[in-house]
């Protein structure tokens, strides 16, 4: 006999189809990008250090700020950047001298200079910019990606966390599926030591596939007894893409056949452990994308512990920064020119984005403070705009005030990238179909190809 629980237990296997059923019976969007690398620097880059130069900074440096923000105090002083810029590419991007590298690809970057967040705090920020939610329980973006397009390579999960062994503020919330299929959560693959555990066969090939097949007999009489319980099918099926990665992921992560040039050209021969570090990821994402894993995500080295993230530097601001970016910088400008050489940037979508950015001004002398209100991000390849300043902030850098762009509109921008309606990719929970940007966000023209 059905009972109402059995109904829908088995119904609730399928609400999520049913969205995708809608989606793909809708007019097709524009596929521009097939996958995603998303380079998160997580505890604030200064875009005023950064990408967007401020000279009415250096001319009140030292002087009094009035800045009406949760920071404002008597006691606050303008911070002009110690950083000079200079104009690269053919649009005459200014570049900091932080990023010598990434300047040397500014006819390929998006630069967004008028992001905007609704949170001060690291943690929140985190979860907000992955998931359109300032709390846990959602889907991160990866996690709707791999939900709308699957991955390209069934021996692979179609979203990868590249990290060093800790999570920014916010933690796996942060790549967390929430309500969607655990098979769409992302998958850790570390810098240090063993990427990632338990990927070698303890048996033989044959002893393994008897033992998947008893085990597949009892999980699936098992889930059928469940009336097809979601998370029983999702523990089902890692069981089985665990034993297909077993082939396949040692051989994608090994750089051993990379040519000496592109190592050198990621910066794998530095002398800096952590720029090794986050190199090898860096060149790990490209092999990634290469094999069809559909999002990936790569986080550097948190080099001064506790919960902040790696460019929070309230104080030392030119200490932290410059370490920050001599790690990231030449890994980032290797891994989009190593694209393009490819022929994979045009449908590998790179985004460059930190929670927040600082403020401009100080309570100590020595460094910045958190500033949602006006930010730089930037994005390449993946159908994007190359060469294009999206956006401003006024003369401070203080506020956003020219083509605002929230985290609603980044992620519908980028689902549309993608070829995904932001609107029509739902998935059904709490009694309605949910979306990543949820009743918020809008496609933005202006950085599309």
């Amino acid at each position: 006999m059905l009972t109402r629980r059995r109904i829908l237990q088995r119904a609730s296997n399928g609400f999520g189809y049913l969205a995708f059923q809608a989606l793909a019976a809708a007019p097709a969007l524009k596929q521009r990008a097939k996958n995603v690398i998303f380079c998160f620097m997580p505890g604030g880059v200064s875009h005023m250090d950064s990408f967007d130069p401020k000279p009415k900074l250096k001319e009140l440096d030292g002087q009094q700020a009035k800045l009406e923000s949760y920071v404002a105090g008597p006691k606050r002083k303008w911070l002009g950047s110690p950083w000079t810029f200079r104009q690269y590419g053919r649009q005459g991007l200014p570049v900091s001298e932080l990023f010598p590298h990434i300047a040397t690809v500014a006819d390929e970057l998006c630069v967004i200079r008028s992001m905007k967040s609704e949170f001060p705090l690291h943690a929140r920020a985190n979860v907000f910019l992955h998931t359109g939610r300032n709390f846990g329980g959602f889907p991160s973006l990866g996690s709707w990606v791999n939900y709308g397009l699957g991955s390209e390579n069934k021996n692979l999960p179609g979203y990868l966390l590249l990290n060093h062994g800790d999570n920014p503020p916010g933690g796996l919330e942060n790549f967390s599926n929430g309500f969607l299929p655990a098979t769409h959560q992302a998958m850790s693959v570390r810098a240090d030591g063993v990427p990632v555990e338990n990927i070698v066969p303890a048996e033989t090939d044959a002893v393994q596939r008897a033992q998947m097949a008893a085990l597949a007999e009892q999980d699936r009489a098992f889930l059928a007894k469940t009336g097809g319980d979601p998370a029983i099918d999702a523990a089902i099926k890692n069981f089985e893409m665990a034993y297909r990665m077993q082939a396949l992921t040692p051989d994608v992560l090994n750089l051993d056949k990379e040519p000496a040039a592109t190592k050198e050209l990621y910066g794998l021969n530095s002398k800096n452990e952590h720029q090794r570090a986050y190199s090898l990821q860096c060149l790990r994402a490209r092999r990634l994308v290469e094999a069809g894993v559909r999002f990936v995500e790569i986080t550097p080295p948190n080099l001064y512990g506790g919960n902040n993230g790696t460019w929070d530097q309230h104080d030392k601001l030119r200490e932290g920064h410059q370490t920050n970016a001599l790690v990231t910088d030449q890994a980032v400008a290797a891994l989009i020119k190593d694209l393009k050489a490819r022929g994979l940037l045009q449908e590998t979508l790179v985004i460059w984005a930190g929670e927040f950015g600082r403020t401009p001004d100080t309570g100590n002398g020595d460094g910045r403070d958190h500033h949602p209100f006006g930010f730089t991000i930037w994005l390449a390849g993946g159908g994007t705009k190359a060469g294009l300043i999206y956006g401003a902030t006024d003369e401070l850098g203080n506020h956003a005030v020219e083509n605002v762009m929230t985290v609603h509109d980044l992620h519908a921008t980028v689902l549309d990238l993608l070829g995904l309606d932001h609107k029509k990719l739902t998935y059904r929970f709490g009694g309605r179909d949910v979306t990543l940007p949820d009743v918020h966000g809008e496609v933005v023209p202006a950085v599309i190809s």
